[in-house]
C-alpha cells in the first residue's frame, strides 16, 4: 500500500478495480486544520480524466500492473501486432490502446507493454527511435545562417521539425517522449 507522502507524477495506483496515473498532484499545507494533497489521475484503460483529494494519512493501493517485452511486428486495418519476446505469443491493440506512439513504431522495434488483469493497455516506448524522412522541402545552400527548422514526414507518418539540412531519405534520430529532432542517425 502507497502512503498519500508517496504520491508523485507517474505513480500508478488502483481505485475501483481500475489503473490510473497520476498526472499531476499538489500538495497543501493550510494554516489551520490537516494537510492534504490534490491529485490529478487519468484512467489508463479509458484515458477519462478525475480529481481527487487525499488527507494525510490514507492509503492508497498500487495497481497490479505487469510489463512484459515485445516486439512489434506490423499495423493492420487499425490493429497494431506485437510478439512476446520471452514466450513467441502475439497480441495485438487497437489503435486507440497504441496513442501516439505510432508515430514511432517501426517493424521489429523492441517496447514494453503494459498489461493489466492480463490486457494490454499502453505501450512503453525506447526513449530514442531512428526514423526516415520520407517527405521535406530542400535545404538551400547559404540557407544556414539563421539556423531555421522545417517540417518533415516520417516513414512511420509523423511529423517532426528537423534542422534546413536534413533531406529527404535522411536517417535522423527522434525523442520519443518529446517527439524532436535529435541527431542525424549514424550508419
Amino acid at each position: 500500500m502507497y502512503e498519500v507522502s508517496d504520491i508523485r507524477k507517474n505513480l500508478k495506483i488502483q481505485i475501483d478495480g481500475e489503473p490510473y496515473i497520476v498526472v499531476d498532484f499538489q500538495f497543501v499545507k493550510p494554516g489551520k486544520g490537516n494537510a492534504f494533497t490534490r491529485t490529478r489521475l487519468k484512467n489508463m484503460i479509458t484515458g477519462n480524466v478525475l480529481d481527487r483529494t487525499y488527507k494525510s494519512g490514507e492509503k492508497l493501493e498500487p495497481a497490479q500492473l505487469e510489463e512484459h517485452p515485445m516486439q512489434f511486428l506490423y499495423a493492420q486495418d487499425g490493429m497494431y501486432h506485437f510478439m512476446n519476446t520471452e514466450n513467441y505469443e502475439q497480441i495485438e491493440m487497437e489503435e486507440s490502446q497504441v496513442g501516439e506512439a505510432k508515430d514511432y513504431l517501426i517493424e521489429n522495434l523492441e517496447v514494453n507493454v503494459l498489461f493489466f488483469n492480463n490486457r494490454p493497455i499502453a505501450i512503453n516506448l525506447p526513449n530514442f527511435v531512428e526514423l526516415e524522412v520520407v517527405e521535406t522541402e530542400p535545404g538551400f545552400k547559404g540557407d544556414t545562417v539563421t539556423g531555421g527548422n522545417k517540417p518533415a514526414i516520417m516513414n512511420t507518418g509523423a511529423r517532426i521539425q528537423v534542422p534546413i539540412f536534413v533531406n529527404n531519405g535522411d536517417r535522423i534520430v527522434v525523442d520519443t517522449r518529446t517527439g524532436q529532432y535529435v541527431e542525424r542517425a549514424k550508419k
